[in-house]
């Protein structure tokens, strides 16, 4: 098992800034594995929670390998809306390169990318459609892996798997659980 953290600690979570409901919740599995938390958040449905916790207990490759997993899940969605726009996809695409080569360059190249795609994002969301929803979180989940790639693939898989439905979520928490998973 490959995680940043094997137990969770009390400290741990409150230096997350979980939300009071769910440190309570956490509160029940200290001392637990990253693995065993995530089947209970699933068994409990709370896909949300489980997607903010478990890009907080991955590593840099897995966490940014999540994020461009879960945006290229919901990217259809914004290009079928705007065909193109193709920030986005530029996005996900520089987030891969820091997959197979984190270097500082692939780094700033992937943030500049999600600037332009977030800015993309941002401006459907204004507009409120259900496209911006995903488009917004796939923009911000590929491009923003470089740098925060863990709010981004918490994001994604919560905000814009959660207008797919719940299907797609599991998908996403399966792909990550699988990553956790490997040696």
């Amino acid at each position: 098992m490959k995680y940043i953290i094997n137990k969770i600690t009390e400290e741990w979570i409150k230096q997350n800034a979980p939300c009071q409901e769910a440190l309570d919740w956490y509160k029940d599995y200290l001392g637990e594995s990253p693995i065993v938390i995530l089947r209970r958040l699933i068994e409990a449905k709370k896909y949300i929670w489980a997607n903010w916790f478990i890009v907080r207990v991955m590593t840099y490759h897995d966490y940014v390998s999540y994020a461009v997993f879960a945006a290229e899940n919901v990217i259809d969605i914004y290009e079928k809306k705007y065909p193109e726009d193709k920030r986005p996809r530029e996005a996900i695409e520089a987030a891969k390169k820091c997959i197979k080569n984190p270097t500082e360059e692939n780094k700033a190249a992937a943030k500049a990318a999600a600037a332009a795609a977030w800015a993309a994002g941002a401006a459907v969301w204004v507009a409120g459609t259900a496209a911006g929803i995903a488009a917004e979180a796939a923009v911000w989940v590929a491009g923003t892996a470089a740098g925060t790639a863990a709010e981004a693939a918490a994001w994604v898989a919560g905000t814009a798997a959660e207008a797919a439905g719940a299907v797609m979520q599991l998908k996403i928490l399966e792909f990550g659980m699988k990553l956790l998973s490997e040696e």
